[in-house]
């Protein structure tokens, strides 16, 4: 029984998110917009020497992070996901060789600034971490409307400069995944 039970609650929130992910919401000029869905990556991009990229947000001056970025859609698989974002935000493609799911997933609290993106009464993300490894430092190509500036620092350096907790973590654990 408390399998079955298990079963229904877990089909139960995710029809739910598929309909809070589906319905519009009306932005600041009046135009219909999508919910974000609260299913996210945070990509550590980094080199072998332990080198790792930060870029700030274009919406709040001095927040350093990683890519990150939410599904576009529910059945987007998170590696796409991953790949998308990366592009977007820094203009880098890789081959699939030099990407590694982390395995890891953070589930926290979506900052309040920022609820508004997300469907009425949604208030966690769950973001999933991967791994970029590119031969070596390279400039990129920001999109401007998300960020206005970008550096390589050694990966103490980066951890201690994000905002986000949990981005400061997942810097902190790239020893490990180097190969």
């Amino acid at each position: 029984m408390k399998s079955s039970c298990a079963n229904c609650i877990s089909a139960c929130a995710i029809r739910s998110q598929r309909r809070n992910s589906r319905r519009p919401s009306r932005d600041k000029g009046d135009r219909l917009k999508a919910f974000k869905i609260p299913e996210s990556v945070l990509v550590v991009i980094y080199t072998p020497q332990r080198d790792v990229l930060l870029i700030e947000r274009a919406d709040h001056p001095g927040f350093w992070q990683s890519v990150t970025g939410a599904k576009d859609s529910l059945d987007e698989p998170l590696l796409q996901t991953a790949q998308r974002e990366v592009m977007e935000e820094t203009g880098i493609t890789a081959p699939s060789v030099q990407w590694r799911d982390w395995g890891l997933s953070n589930v926290y609290e979506i900052y309040p600034v920022w609820r508004h993106r997300y469907a009425p009464g949604v208030t966690r993300n769950t973001e999933h971490v991967f791994g970029l490894c590119i031969p070596d430092r390279c400039a990129v190509t920001l999109s401007p409307r998300e960020h206005t500036a970008w550096q390589w620092l050694p990966y103490l350096t980066a951890a201690e400069r994000c905002f986000s907790p949990s981005n400061a973590e997942a810097i902190l654990l790239l020893p490990q995944f180097i190969v």
